[in-house]
This record gives C-alpha cells, structure tokens and sequence, in this order.
C-alpha cells in the first residue's frame, strides 16, 4: 500500500492518511470514536495526517470545510455502503498458496462471465469458491467477473460503482475476493475483473465536491467526461491508472475487461487507454496479463499487434457482431439493431473470418459508417460469444430467449462458436442451459429508482420488438433474485455434456494451433444458409467448417478435401447439408 499514492499507506510512525482534493485548503480527517483531526496541507491540493494508534480496522472519514464528511475516494473497504465509513484494511497478510503463479497464454483462453451477486444463491466470494470445481471440469481457464466497485445499495450490475479500490461489501471482505482468486488459481483457472473507468454512478460520487473529476468538454452517455486531459487531470489519470496496478499487483488478477472505451474521452498526447495498458503491463513483470475491451465504434487499432505479432496495447475485444449474426440465426430475431445483420450465411462467415461485420461500412441502425478493417488481426484478437449480460439484460424481461430455442439450434451455434479460432466467452448458466434471465437491476433511493425506471422504459420503448409496458421493475428486490442461478437444475442438463466435449475438443485439437498462427489468413464463402470458412493456423495446418446454420436443406459451398474430421453435428442428405449441420475438420495447408 505504501507504494501506491491514494488511500492509506502504513509507515513506521503510525497510519498516513491522504486526501487528494485541490479544491479546499483545508480538511480534516474523522476516526471513529474520535474528535476531528486538522489535516496537513502539503501542496499539490494533498492533505496529510498520520495516527500513530491507528490500525487495521481503523474506520475514517474526511470532514471538508462545510462539515460535509466523505468516504476515502480510495477506500479498500467499506462495510457500511458507500455512504459510510472507510475502512483501514492490510492485504500483505494474505498468504498465497499459488504465490508462483505467472498466469495462462491467450490462447488457453475459455472465459465464464460471472456476477458475484447472482452466480450462487449466496452471492459471495466464499460461496463461488465452492463452484470452481465445476467450472474446472467444464474446461474453463478464465473467469471475467462483472465490476465488483462499491456500489449503492443492496444489488447492483455494478457499472454504477463510486470507490474503485473497494470490492463490493456485500460480496464479502477484499480478502474473501483474494481467497477466490488464489483458488481460482489453484484450478488452473485466471481472474479477469470487469472495470468501469469512463464515468462513476450517480450515488455515492463525493469526488466532485472536492476535486475536479469532471469536465464539461467532453460528453458521455452518462453527462460530462471524466477529466482525463484538462486543469487537474494529471491526478485524475493516476487514480484511474493506479487502481489497475492495484488489482493487478495486491489481488494478483490476470487482467480486465474495460467497459464502454469508446466513451472514455481524452485529447491528451498520449491517451488514457494508452498509458493505462503500458503502465499495467509494466506492473505486471513476467506475468500473463490479458486486457479486453468493449468498442461500439469496433475501433481496431486498439488491437494492433507487433511484427512478431506481439500485442501491443490490448489482446482482444467483445465482439458483438459474432453475437449478432449468431442470435439472428438461432432466433430469427430481426428487429433493431438485429436488421443490419440478417440476410444470409456471409455475414456469419465475415464475423468468423475477419472479426467485424462492419468494417468501415455504413450501418442503418446508426445511421453512419461503422468500424475499421479488422481482417489483418488474428482470430485470438476478437471474443465471441452467444451470450453476455449485455446480450440478455438489454431485453424487456432479461429473457435468456437462445436457451428457449430448439435443441439442434442451439448445438449447432455453440458448436460454432466454441470450436472457432476466436476466443469463446460463456456466460454464467449458459453450459447446463440454463433458463434464469438476466434483467438490469440496482438499488438506489426511491428518487433514483423512479428515474431509472423512467429511463429503462424509454430507452427500450426506442427498440422495435420491446414491449416497454412488460418491463421489469429494474428496482425490486424480486427482480434481483429472479436472476441468481438455479444449481439443482444442473443434474439434469444435457446440454452440459455437450458443452464439456466441445471445450475438451477445442483444448486438445484448436488450442495447439492457436500460437503464432499469424494474421489475415482467413477466407469464407456462403450461398443462402450455407458456409464455408478456412483458417490457415499454426504448424502448417489448416483449419475447416462447412456447416448449413439454416432450417431447410442447402447445398455445400465447399467440395475440397477437409482433411480430418474431428467433429460432426448432422449431416448429409442426397448430397445436400442438412439442416443445423456443422462439421470441423483440420488438414494440411
């Protein structure tokens, strides 16, 4: 802790607490069962005092000159909510059992999405322990848990989190989440951590009130920018950047998903996404760290790779526009954004082969053009999945609808996009088929709740095939609970098997292709429902799928020699692909 500049650090003549806030010359600091203590302004807008008595367990506040009393923006822990006091917590104690671990290559990567709150009825990181096992045997390697900042109230997604250095309290403590990611380590399985670093939400925020977080030229989907480039933004940026040093280093993470980074505004000269990813690859040493983005604008230069095809800024990105096509084709789903996607196998193809759908193109929905080229990537550069929490709680009732879709339908897209060269991400549930749905919730105060509301009824009433009026309370108590996992249904699934072969075929046969297979060296073909794709991979081999993602029998858009077979779903029929039929085979190049 002492090396990092925010929260406090423990020296030899007691606890030093520190306040960045420029914006007052005075401020006093608040320890539980204590009168208020006069703070040391000690230039550059910090505020300074040690307690020599204090200890771990040491509960704080800051006082500002109007009597206003603040949390520590940089709190470990805060076990009375956001409004409450900080808490001095001491994570060297922590006694790693995995202390050699240096992490997994990228290509070894099977993501699980995971919300602490919702993935066990206990909704803790004591309880997620006990799953691991399971998610070992599935052939996961990586868990990406959704943000875990402390947010208000009782339940969260966690994109509305205010201290960014405080695991969730009702997860549990921050050495109930190391406990979980050395655990997890055990298994052979790393941690990603979901991190929201282009706005804070809109309860519990005090920075503002003393120091100048934001900035009103730059606009977000959530109101002014986050002060990344102008007066004061040298501190902003390295309370942003040195909290991802910080799960990076203190809870030994193996990386982050980053949230929305085309809303993560900055005009400085060297970008905020820049420095961070340097920075955090630095702290890491010798270790496996991976970063991932969310783009909307599919922007990728962010996923520029060296001459050896190192990566230079960030490993891979969401990609969306797998999800699409693939929703498309299990659900015949094509309204909204959905319509740019549909029409034939091609676009599937282009996904699969080249990243991104659109590259440059001009997309309806948006009304402009939409993306960069992307087909000189490798296949490792993109994440694809069938399902996310987005995917599903972006929908009237959270409705999990691929689950509900006809048995063949939905082998035949896992069997897609499980097996491809890209990097498969499931999300929790999905493996057993699981039929829970997944609705945006949180818990603010009743005038926050009403406006949230409000604004889910607006922004789903613009998307053609919602029903606003059959909205879910976003709010509720039983709206949160409707989301948790069902365990018992486990036993019963056959979709688990399936799951469990396609991940054990991909770790035997795909994974050892993976590495310095190269860039741009994908092809597709289609014709209606029909599909092609071929991947020139590592060691001279050639990867193939011939599949028919359609209803009706089509003829092949391929008649090479595919080379061996190593997995098969339908069939032929008098020449002809049958219907849902998908087939991978691997062969000489």
């Amino acid at each position: 802790m002492t090396q990092m500049t925010f929260g406090p650090a423990f020296t030899e003549e007691g606890i030093l607490f520190r306040l960045w806030a420029p914006l007052h010359e005075s401020v006093s600091l608040t320890i539980e069962g204590a009168d208020p203590r006069q703070m040391q302004a000690v230039g550059g807008g910090w505020h300074h005092y040690t307690v020599a008595d204090a200890s771990v367990g040491t509960r704080y506040r800051f006082a500002l000159p109007d009597g206003l009393e603040i949390p520590d923006p940089a709190s470990r822990f805060q076990p009375q909510d956001v409004h409450g006091p900080s808490e001095v917590v001491d994570l060297s104690f922590c006694r790693w059992k995995t202390s050699d671990w240096t992490g997994r290559p990228w290509e070894e990567m099977v993501i699980y999405e995971m919300h602490i709150g919702c993935f066990t009825p206990e909704g803790t990181f004591k309880a997620a322990i006990e799953r691991l096992d399971h998610l070992q045997a599935l052939g996961v390697t990586a868990l990406q848990i959704m943000p875990l900042s402390e947010f208000p109230g009782r339940y969260s997604w966690g994109y509305d989190g205010v201290l960014p250095y405080a695991p969730d309290s009702s997860y549990g403590r921050p050495e109930d989440f190391m406990a979980l990611v050395d655990a997890a380590h055990q298994r052979g399985i790393s941690v990603f951590l979901d991190v929201v670093y282009n706005h804070f939400g809109p309860d519990g925020n005090y920075i503002p009130s003393y120091a100048p977080l934001f900035t009103d030229h730059h606009k977000t989907p959530w109101g002014n920018g986050i002060n990344y480039d102008g007066d004061g933004s040298e501190m902003i940026r390295e309370f942003i950047i040195e909290n991802a040093i910080y799960w990076i280093t203190e809870f030994r993470l193996d990386g982050f998903r980053f949230d929305a980074v085309h809303a993560i505004k900055d005009d400085s000269a060297e970008h905020l996404l820049h420095a961070l990813a340097r920075r955090v690859r630095d702290a890491a040493g010798d270790r496996h760290v991976h970063l991932i983005v969310e783009n909307e604008e599919n922007d990728s230069d962010l996923l520029t790779r060296g001459e050896n095809g190192e990566v230079k800024l960030f490993t891979a990105q969401w990609n969306d526009d797998v999800h699409h096509v693939l929703h498309i084709t299990a659900t015949g789903e094509t309204f909204g954004y959905y319509a740019d996607y549909a029409g034939d196998a091609g676009k599937l193809g282009r996904a699969l082969a080249e990243g991104f759908v659109f590259q440059g193109e001009h997309m309806p929905y948006r009304g402009a053009n939409r993306g960069r080229p992307s087909g000189h990537l490798p296949p490792t550069a993109f994440i694809s999945f069938i399902q996310n929490h987005d995917q599903i709680g972006n929908r009237a009732l959270g409705d999990r609808v691929l689950a509900s879709s006809p048995a063949d339908v939905v082998k035949a897209v896992a069997a897609i996009y499980l097996l491809a060269p890209e990097i498969p991400m499931l999300f929790m549930g999905e493996e057993w088929g699981a039929r829970e749905p997944f609705p945006f919730f949180c818990d603010f105060d009743e005038d926050l709740n009403e406006k949230v509301r409000k604004g889910r009824r607006e922004e789903l009433s613009r998307l053609p095939g919602f029903d606003a009026d059959d909205l879910l309370d976003p709010t509720a108590p039983s709206t949160f609970a409707a989301a948790k996992l069902d365990w018992s249904k486990l036993a019963s699934s056959e979709v688990l098997d399936f799951y469990r072969t396609l991940l054990d075929l991909r770790h035997r046969r795909i994974v050892p292709l993976l590495k310095g297979a190269g860039t741009g060296n994908a092809v597709y073909r289609s014709a209606g429902s029909a599909l092609a794709v071929d991947w020139t991979l590592a060691q001279n081999r050639r990867l193939h799928l011939h599949a028919n993602v359609g209803a009706e029998v089509a003829p092949p858009v391929s008649q090479r020699d595919d080379g061996e077979t190593i997995f098969r779903l339908g069939g032929s029929d008098g020449g002809n692909l049958s219907p849902w039929t998908v087939m991978w085979s691997i062969g000489e190049v």
